[in-house]
């Protein structure tokens, strides 16, 4: 859903919990010598159920801003 990568289709692993992940980043290999450039999707949703609003599948909006995503968020951690 926009971006520099709109249309292309990529795999997308899932997790244990048969669930994408949050955030997806992409490399984009630049110049010899430049560092690639990061590009950051968010899962947003794709569609909901009628009835009771359930979530009926996924998909990938491109984040312009490109913050990567934290990772693992524990109760005991402390915010960054």
């Amino acid at each position: 859903m926009g971006g520099p990568l709109d249309g292309r289709v990529l795999p997308v692993l899932v997790g244990l919990t048969g669930q994408p992940p949050k955030t997806y980043e992409v490399p984009v290999e630049n110049e010899a010598g430049e560092p690639p450039t990061v590009h950051v999707y968010r899962r947003v949703p794709a569609a909901t159920s009628k009835r009771l609003g359930l979530v009926r599948g996924w998909a990938y909006e491109y984040d312009p801003e490109g913050k990567p995503g934290g990772g693992l968020k524990w109760p005991w951690s402390k915010p960054s």
